[in-house]
């Protein structure tokens, strides 16, 4: 299957008050449903999601760019922001609240993250497998 966007949204640059989790989530929720992801898939995708755009909000001024691409069964997750600061595993401390968001995307996808120019891009890629047409 060749790739394909099903849904793409680029931020302004400087974003205008940044991406809330909430916009990010209803826009991942429109291309699983495009993809015909399960509800587990979809429930991996949107934690993924979340997790990204918060850690974007909280650690890094905000989210600069946001993309999701489906392609062959993956989908793709990707934040840019304006921090060159890579995102790092907190250290396990289970009485601590919080610290455990980039913990859980790395147990949900496949991470990579890019510095360039003004930030990075961290990319998250989930297996999904899609339902028959």
């Amino acid at each position: 299957m060749a790739e394909q966007t099903l849904s793409s949204r680029i931020l302004s640059d400087p974003p205008r008050a940044g991406l809330s989790c909430a916009e990010a989530r209803a826009t991942a929720r429109g291309i699983l449903a495009g993809l015909g992801a399960s509800p587990t898939v979809a429930d991996n995708v949107l934690t993924v999601v979340s997790e990204m755009v918060s850690n974007a909000s909280r650690h890094a001024g905000d989210a600069t760019a946001f993309k999701i691409t489906a392609q062959s069964g993956t989908v793709t997750v990707e934040v840019s922001d304006r921090s060159p600061a890579p995102p790092r595993i907190q250290p396990w401390a289970p009485d601590v609240p919080g610290g455990f968001g980039w913990r859980l995307v790395n147990q949900l996808a496949t991470t990579h993250v890019q510095l360039h120019r003004g930030g990075k891009t961290v990319t998250a890629t989930l297996i999904a497998p899609t339902s028959p047409a």
